[in-house]
């Protein structure tokens, strides 16, 4: 192939190298000129352009393409025609697409002329969906070169398909602990099913069990029995060890357990296994998010019918960091102007308490209180500050309630719409010197100062921690001390939850403080618990504490 500037006179034939625009003229790239398009450009006054002529042996630039595309298309694809030089090849149906990388790599590196990029190996895909893409950079081909390329690829496999999802009947199992919502199992179910849909499967059975090693293998046991094909179990708790729960229950049920872990973030704690012919993958807490992670990695190629073995996961560690994540320290941290403030205090009160309908809960008397009252003079006898109120349903009976104490009052306008607005509208007033936030019910006046004050330190004293929370028998309660780095997060909730999905994804980030009493577990909800609930011992305390401090201050509206 000849490039060159070359008279007019000599250019009939050759093809435009770059586009011109002139007055009654659009020559495009790639023309191939002819005499009445070389009269117009006299007429113009241009004498010479700038040409591509072909040699006796090129191939044009779409032979070329349709020929390299169709040399390295394999199963489940097809190319579209060439155009430009380029044949964009396509998905026949949903899958997975295989490369053979050092056969890629291999074709790029004959010449410079013929290229072909696609999409990374192992990339679910729909029908239709592009895969992978021919290019030819010059306007021909010398025969020479796509003499080279053909031998290149002769006696290689395809170099692109798409390997079908094959698996369609799929079984989740839950495991159960205290605490662990029934919402929270809800929404996996919902990530989960959607999931499996992109690859034509379905949830054929779904069951909840104990966290425990006998509970784990019964609902194995009858998810093989009910003829899935592939079985995911999500632990109330996050697999710790191959002792632990459920590799303890694979084994039980005379399974086997072929790895623990992977490099790649998020989605370390993934266990595989396999129970006779059925698959059995141990979830991450991250696969009850519906972004990618490791859990996506793992599942799609089960999905497919492809083998996933021990090598095949510790070899995902380059470009196993996905994103960032809540539990990963940022190098900017340490600069922040914020390293150095208190922890503030954010006291949800914007419900509208529903269950007891004989009265607005948050300002209903106990002993002789309002109940938010007491829930608001805890917080102010810790040493978080400032302390934020965010109020929705009946804001005035609830400013009415908390008159004279020295808090932020912010209202929600949106608190209908779920918990997750009210902690949204909360973190918007927390100030930006504060590290972290102690995210409180305004329905759980058993929640003492002392408790605050000791997740605080727990947060503060544990590097790399995202969270601190009390527990008690593997059992987490409120309330919850969040970092600042976790506050994007928090705030991009939705729906009426609270955020216990980001500690179980995120569980070797949290900072679990014992404790021995059930002040973080109890809420009230209907009129017969406010009745029962005894909290004179604690109360004294904190009134002790923190009414000096407040006299003669008053409530503010932020």
């Amino acid at each position: 192939m000849k490039f060159d500037r070359v008279p007019l006179g000599e250019a009939e034939g050759a093809v435009n190298v770059h586009s011109l625009r002139l007055p009654g003229l659009e020559l495009r790239k790639g023309t191939r000129l002819d005499a009445g398009t070389l009269g117009t450009l006299a007429g113009h006054g241009l004498a010479d352009i700038v040409v591509v002529q072909a040699e006796a042996d090129d191939v044009a630039e779409d032979m070329a393409a349709a020929r390299v595309a169709a040399a390295v298309t394999g199963a489940e694809a097809e190319p579209d025609s060439a155009f430009t030089g380029r044949a964009n090849i396509r998905a026949r149906c949903a899958g997975l697409v295989r490369v053979d990388r050092a056969g890629v790599d291999a074709l790029n590196a004959v010449d410079e002329a013929v290229t072909l990029a696609t999409l990374p190996e192992f990339r679910p895909v729909q029908a239709g969906e592009m895969i992978a893409t021919v290019k030819i950079i010059p306007f021909a081909v010398a025969g020479s070169v796509m003499a080279a390329v053909e031998t290149v690829l002769a006696g290689r496999p395809p170099l692109v398909e798409v390997v079908p999802f094959r698996l369609a009947r799929v079984a989740v199992i839950s495991t159960l602990l205290p605490g662990l919502a029934e919402k929270v199992i809800a929404k996996t179910l919902r990530v989960t099913a959607a999931r499996l849909a992109a690859a034509g499967a379905v949830i054929g059975h779904e069951e909840r069990v104990p966290h425990t090693t006998e509970g784990v293998r019964h609902g194995l046991e009858r998810a093989q029995a009910a003829g899935a094909e592939l079985a995911i179990v999500f632990g109330a708790s996050a697999i710790a060890d191959r002792r632990d729960v459920i590799p303890a229950g694979l084994e039980a049920a005379g399974g086997v357990i072929e790895h623990l872990g992977m490099p790649v973030d998020p989605g370390n704690l993934l266990l595989t296994g396999r129970l006779g012919a059925l698959p059995v993958l141990g979830a991450p807490g991250c696969a009850r998010s519906p972004k990618e992670n490791g859990f996506d990695w793992v599942l799609n190629r089960l999905l497919a019918g492809l083998p996933v073995s021990r090598a095949d996961i510790v070899s995902m560690g380059v470009g196993g960091l996905l994103m960032e994540i809540p539990s990963r320290p940022q190098p900017r941290e340490g600069a922040a102007p914020h390293a150095g403030g208190p922890t503030a205090a954010i006291v949800l009160a914007a419900g509208r308490g529903t269950r007891m309908p004989e009265t607005y809960k948050l300002t209903a008397p106990l002993d002789g209180e309002p109940m938010v009252r007491r829930v608001v003079l805890s917080a102010l006898a810790s040493h978080a500050r400032p302390v934020i109120v965010v109020t929705g349903h009946d804001a005035a009976k609830l400013r009415a309630a908390l008159v004279g104490l020295p808090v932020h009052l912010i209202h929600n306008p949106d608190y209908a719409e779920g918990l997750s607005s009210s902690i949204r509208v909360g973190l918007g007033a927390v100030p930006p010197e504060a590290p972290a936030a102690a995210v409180m019910l305004g329905d759980m006046p058993k929640v003492h100062a002392g408790l605050i004050d000791r997740l605080i330190a727990a947060l503060d004293s544990t590097p790399g921690a995202i969270a601190a929370a009390p527990s008690r028998e593997g059992r987490r309660g409120n309330p919850v001390v969040w970092a600042r780095r976790v506050f994007p997060a928090l705030a991009a909730l939705t729906g009426d939850v609270g955020a216990r999905h980001l500690l179980a994804e995120n569980a070797e980030a949290v900072a679990d403080v014992e404790v021995s009493d059930d002040a973080a577990f109890v809420d009230v909800d209907t009129l017969e618990e406010l009745q029962a609930l005894e909290l004179h011992h604690i109360a004294e305390t904190a009134h002790v504490d923190a009414r000096p401090a407040l006299d003669g201050m008053q409530a503010e509206d932020a």
